[in-house]
């Protein structure tokens, strides 16, 4: 990327933002600047979703047949293998992510695009209603909603892109992606694939810049017939009252502050107290706790968590952090000097609240925006760091006696995204889960996803899913036609 990029998208054409404002983008490795995008506004903004509605309207993509959309969504799944060193090495700098994190993220984004192509494909016409008469033909089919505004988080910048993109232009929709200012550059390499693949001109369109303009912009415009937003509790509020003026489709994913409960008993052999060691740890610092579904607070069986939280916080200490593409990095840095600041303030403010320190807890020397992977033991339900989301390297831990107590420790959260259950006993695991109020459970493992399983929360972290059948569903309308093969008079009036 250089300072002449031209990274906004509108109607087929790469452009710089209107008012000419660029914007330095950071590697939070050294806190360096290494490319330069275009800063839209809402010139800029209105200019993409007219020719959304354009493409929408008076464009073949809407009327493109499934089968020929499935085929455009193969063809890219296919660049994106093609191209997958170059961008996992792309989100990893701009991200801060490990390279292999990088690459696990475009391998997840290509069976995205893939599983929306065989959605598509194993439709049929529409649903028959049986209407309890031959004369009459029934049917229930779906049609795209529309312009969609797509605005995507920092954290997983290229992933969450595809997880709206895809059932989008799988439902024949046209949009506008907004991502992160923050971290944009592999949604802009997304959009140049589409074009590739022979997306028609209109139907993709891309605004870099700010969520106060251009995400803002996007919610309320009366041209915009979805909202699909991925980010924090605060802006989401925005968006959704925002979008309420106009009567849109709304979709929110919000984060989480989500459990990861381990009984004593899986932790009865030496095996088992290795897998989930290990696994507490992958559930709090993948990405440096930068996860919406991060395992940030172990709810550990009082009887044996100083064992578990000794080891784990030995391990923790030995985390390597560096540069996401140098040879044995583990973990990379926090995205920014914000959410390093952030971060900061959440460990002094539970040390304050009497919170112990078992690990990390500091900056480590050096430049860019990296912090330990920390542990806080003795934590409490009137703590911050309990009720909020970090966002960072921290896991809290607390501890419950009966199997009562760690589901409501589990449930006293506003937020109901994900969480995790250990235990050896089977029957116990699947009844704990069956009562946890998040919107995915994990039985015995924490982290993986599947395309075909939907995504999304309980409370306050958002409304709507996405990935699955009902991630199709939520960029469509349902339409039901009726035929009366047979028509003949009433005579519900006399005449």
């Amino acid at each position: 990327m250089s300072a002449a990029q031209q990274t906004i998208h509108v109607g087929g054409e790469w452009r710089a933002a209107v008012s000419g404002a660029t914007r330095e983008i950071i590697d939070p490795v050294d806190a360096t600047v290494f490319a330069v995008v275009s800063e839209g506004d809402v010139a800029d903004t209105d200019d993409a979703v007219a020719a959304a509605r354009a493409a929408f309207d008076d464009g073949s993509w809407p009327r493109t047949p499934a089968a020929d959309r499935a085929a455009l969504l193969r063809r890219v799944a296919g660049l994106l293998e093609r191209d997958r060193e170059r961008i996992g090495a792309l989100e990893s700098r701009d991200a801060g992510k490990t390279l292999e994190e990088g690459r696990v993220d475009v391998d997840c984004v290509r069976d995205a695009f893939l599983y929306f192509a065989d959605l598509l494909a194993a439709e049929s016409g529409g649903r028959v209603v049986d209407a309890g008469s031959d004369d009459i033909h029934s049917v229930v089919v779906h049609e795209p909603v529309g312009v969609c505004a797509l605005i995507t988080p920092w954290n997983y910048p290229l992933l969450q892109a595809s997880w709206k993109i895809a059932p989008a232009l799988a439902a024949g929709n046209t949009f506008v992606v907004k991502p992160s200012e923050i971290t944009p550059l592999t949604t802009v390499v997304l959009v140049e694939l589409l074009m590739e693949a022979g997306l028609p001109l209109g139907a993709a369109n891309i605004v870099t810049g700010p969520g106060a303009t251009v995400g803002a912009r996007l919610a309320e415009h009366p041209d915009v017939d979805l909202v699909s937003f991925t980010g924090g509790l605060v802006s989401g509020v925005k968006v959704a009252k925002a979008a309420a003026e106009g009567v849109k489709k709304v979709a929110l994913e919000l984060g989480g502050k989500n459990p990861n409960v381990v009984f004593a008993d899986a932790c009865a052999t030496d095996e088992g107290f290795d897998t989930a060691v290990d696994q507490a740890l992958n559930a709090a610092f993948i990405h440096s706790g930068q996860v919406c579904s991060a395992g940030s607070r172990l709810i550990v069986e009082e009887s044996v968590r100083e064992r578990f939280v000794t080891e784990l916080a030995r391990r923790a200490e030995r985390i390597r952090l560096g540069r996401g593409i140098d040879e044995g990095v583990e973990c990379g840095p926090l995205v920014s000097a914000a959410q390093l600041a952030k971060t900061e303030d959440f460990v002094a403010s539970a040390l304050k609240e009497g919170a112990v320190l078992r690990a990390g807890g500091e900056k480590p020397e050096g430049p860019g925006f990296f912090y330990r992977p920390t542990v806080l033991d003795h934590c409490h339900r009137d703590m911050r760091v309990i009720r909020e989301e970090v966002f960072g390297p921290v896991l809290t831990v607390e501890t419950f006696t009966t199997e009562d107590e760690a589901v409501a420790l589990a449930n006293d959260t506003e937020y109901g995204l994900a969480g995790g259950v250990w235990s050896a006993d089977t029957a116990r695991a699947r009844r704990v889960a069956a009562r946890l109020r998040h919107g995915t459970v994990w039985i015995n493992d924490f982290h993986p996803y599947l395309p075909q399983a939907e995504w999304g929360g309980f409370g306050k972290s958002g409304t709507g899913r996405e990935l699955g059948p009902t991630g199709l569903a939520e960029y469509r309308e349902s339409k039901h036609v009726y035929e009366n093969l047979a028509p003949r008079p009433v005579r519900w009036f006399a005449g």
